[in-house]
């Protein structure tokens, strides 16, 4: 009776050792269950629980529903989250670094989107250690376009409308090309347009089919103007408390995911364009004139970009320049 007394004992040790030997991460994201970027978190996730078997687990909320995408990149800086999601061209204004991938028709297409990302990411894993995070991976989102009522018949159509934008970079762009521009998240996209909020937008043919853009505009201009980029950060107090075989589990897992993401994209390309397509948008490509406006404005972006961002921003662009 003793021996079995203490044969449970140790069971019940056992149990409560293996219940403290597991860490669980919240991992917010603000997009969609469907979104292909989620997929790839969540893919990520089950990655990480594989292949720590189970020791550190990740818990990832979708559509903002942890916290809201404003927050995400303090609430990781400061721990309140351990590893999270965001797009990298919101914070713009907290550093010029984070808005490098929204300069637009600078690395228009994936090819040159890639090239960026390799000139960029020094600059970029820099800057967020300074807030105390490590970057994991960072995926491009499909070429951004611009999403019209009517037909343009010059780039001058865009002057005085309600231009919807994301990000610092975006709002300027609207300004440059004579719109006003209004800050709205993806979420509200729709209600906007049929309010008259906003007129016109830049953004994917992803956003384009998850806010079912054919309810409310007609016209699709595929410029791949820029893609810009979502990052999956960690808190570097956070990881660097994961024993030394869970680290390398989470780097080798993003390793994957940044790989698979990238292919996801592409895809989610291809078939956004197609399913705004069958649902009767007129999807084409710039004019030669429009092309050399919206170049001429990019070139003009920039310059004004590489100025605020010193230094870092010549070596990015340079770096840049010299992949292609």
């Amino acid at each position: 009776m003793k021996r079995l007394t203490l044969f449970a004992a140790a069971a019940l040790a056992g149990v409560i050792g293996s219940a403290h030997a597991q860490t669980k991460w919240d991992m917010p994201t603000p997009y969609s269950e469907g979104e292909f970027h989620t997929r790839n978190v969540k893919a990520f996730a089950e990655d990480v629980g594989k292949a720590t078997g189970g020791k550190l687990a990740i818990q990832v909320h979708s559509n903002g529903s942890l916290i809201k995408h404003p927050d995400i990149l303090r609430a990781v800086s400061t721990g309140q989250v351990n590893i999270a999601e965001f797009l990298l061209g919101q914070f713009g204004n907290e550093d010029p670094v984070f808005a490098a991938d929204n300069v637009p028709f600078v690395a228009a297409g994936y090819d040159n989107a890639w090239k960026f990302y390799q000139a960029q990411k020094p600059a970029l894993q820099k800057s967020l250690q300074k807030r105390g995070m490590r970057l994991l991976y960072s995926v491009a989102w499909p070429g951004q376009g611009f999403y019209t009522k009517e037909p343009l018949k010059s780039v001058d159509d865009l002057k005085g409308t309600k231009f919807r934008t994301y990000s610092p970079l975006t709002a300027r762009l609207a300004e440059l090309l004579g719109a006003s521009p209004t800050v709205i998240q993806v979420p509200e996209i729709p209600q906007m347009f049929a309010t008259g909020a906003v007129h016109a937008m830049i953004t994917s043919s992803a956003t384009g089919t998850s806010t079912k853009a054919w309810e409310f505009v007609k016209n699709y201009y595929k410029t791949s103007a820029f893609h810009p980029k979502n990052v999956v950060v960690v808190n570097q107090r956070g990881f660097s408390r994961l024993p030394k075989d869970q680290q390398s589990a989470v780097t080798k897992a993003a390793a994957a995911a940044e790989k698979r993401g990238w292919e996801m994209s592409k895809a989610r390309e291809k078939e956004g364009d197609e399913t705004l397509a069958k649902n009767g948008m007129s999807v084409r490509e710039p004019d030669a004139a429009m092309k050399a406006r919206f170049q001429k404005i990019g070139e003009q972006m920039a310059q004004e970009w590489e100025k605020s961002a010193g230094a870092e921003g010549q070596a990015i662009l340079k770096a840049y320049r010299s992949k292609k």
